[in-house]
């Protein structure tokens, strides 16, 4: 067994749970997004993409392309919920769904992630 991809599986599988634990529940209550569990999402994020720059494939540039829309959405979603927060003093109707949809968005590339992930293991011959 490979301990350097399934470190690289166990990362990208990782940010996707992350993520969706993040973006379920309603965009209305703030009760159910954890800002602690955005931030988790975000570093957890950050590492599976350091650790997709070692692929020099077609299907690596893939993996690092999702990975930093991601990564991307992710920050743009902290920096709103921050500012709203600590700006603004109000993280309730107005900003929430613009949070919650940009943390789907950023699920969705996690989502493609681990399908190209299946698919890369499933093609694999011994």
């Amino acid at each position: 067994m490979n301990s350097e991809k399934v470190v690289f599986a166990f990362f990208i599988v990782l940010a996707m749970t992350l993520n969706f634990g993040f973006f379920t529940g309603g965009m209305d209550n703030v009760a159910y997004h954890s800002e602690y569990e955005l931030f988790a999402a975000i570093v957890v994020n950050l590492i599976a993409t350091i650790l997709k720059f070692g692929d020099r494939t077609h299907l690596g540039a893939v993996f690092l392309a999702t990975s930093l829309v991601a990564i991307i959405q992710l920050l743009v979603a902290a920096i709103i919920w921050g500012l709203s927060e600590h700006v603004f003093e109000t993280v309730g109707e107005e900003w929430l769904p613009i949070v919650v949809s940009l943390s789907g968005g950023a699920f969705l590339a996690n989502i493609t992630s681990v399908v190209l992930l299946v698919a890369e293991t499933l093609s694999v011959r011994r």
